[in-house]
């Protein structure tokens, strides 16, 4: 990089998230999988029973993107939709037992990724690092909130 960009810390983070996102194309390609599939599955994990509406919204893209990720993972096994009881046009998303091996390289990737990064910077300067990140997060998010295109997107 030149001009200083490998100090900015916007260059940082972006650089950061993208060699993370790098790796996890790489590992996710090697189950025949893709990144996108990858945080879909992690996110019902997380919280079973997501819409795809909901699930979109998560991942930043748009429902038709989701009900084709959706679509794949439902062919391989992975992933069903039912019916909300509530309302029957919300299709509730579910992980099926077949998805196993999967979430266990998920989990995996996630911990070496975690382990990589605390070694590199320690675990005090870690603390530190994901209070600033969670604080800049928050402050970002309240930005977009307070500006006129946040406050119509809500």
């Amino acid at each position: 990089m030149a001009h200083g960009l490998e100090k900015d810390p916007l260059f940082l983070l972006y650089d950061v998230a993208r060699l993370m996102r790098t790796r996890a194309d790489q590992r996710a390609r090697h189950m025949g999988m893709t990144r996108a599939q990858w945080v879909i599955l992690a996110w019902l994990e997380l919280e079973p029973g997501l819409s795809q509406n909901e699930l979109a919204s998560l991942v930043e893209v748009e429902p038709i993107t989701v009900a084709r990720l959706i679509d794949r993972l439902e062919a391989r096994g992975f992933v069903e939709r039912r019916a909300d009881p509530k309302d029957r046009r919300i299709r509730r998303l579910h992980l099926l037992p077949a998805v196993s091996p999967v979430l266990t390289e998920i989990r995996a990737y996630r911990s070496e990724l975690s382990a990589s990064i605390a070694s590199a910077v320690g675990d005090e300067r870690l603390a530190a690092l994901t209070a600033a990140l969670v604080d800049l997060k928050a402050a970002l998010q309240e930005v977009a909130q307070s500006s006129p295109a946040g406050r119509a997107a809500s």
